[in-house]
């Protein structure tokens, strides 16, 4: 329960921090895309922050030998950029910059009673869902021969 409510209380801190500095609004993210007319440099500064305190809480916490709630950390091991991470991010980008949201952007902005996060939403899960679809499809095949 313990790890449950944590996660939580978390998650209500970044999406309070994403709503507050604006993120939850894709037309903030657009203007940042939009160098040659209303750019708006606001995520830039958004980023270098969360970067920061990314950088120092990383140097905080793997100095510990075991975080608060877990026996050990489960970090990434692999190191290579391969076909479909590649791929990932760059749907992911295209995705962002056509709708001006991004899942840690959009997820908050479900709570501002609007109709196109939840539209974001919906196509985020479907994609999600054709993904895993067509990795179990290309797994069967390559089993099967």
């Amino acid at each position: 329960m313990t790890k449950i409510l944590t996660s939580f209380l978390i998650g209500l801190l970044f999406g309070t921090g994403i709503v507050i500095s604006g993120m939850a609004n894709p037309a903030k993210i657009l203007n940042f895309f939009d160098i040659a007319g209303t750019w708006d440099p606001s995520l830039a500064f958004v980023m270098g922050g969360a970067l920061v305190v990314t950088a120092i809480g990383y140097r905080l916490v793997l100095a510990r030998k075991h975080p608060l709630l877990a026996e050990g950390f489960n970090l990434p091991t692999r190191r290579d950029l391969d076909a479909r991470l590649l791929g990932g991010a760059a749907v992911f980008g295209i995705g962002w910059g056509i709708a001006g949201f991004c899942p840690g952007g959009g997820i908050p902005a479900l709570g501002l009673g609007r109709s196109e996060p939840v539209i974001f939403f919906v196509a985020m899960l479907a994609g999600m869902l054709a993904v895993k679809l067509l990795e179990t499809m290309r797994s069967r095949t390559a089993n099967a021969t």
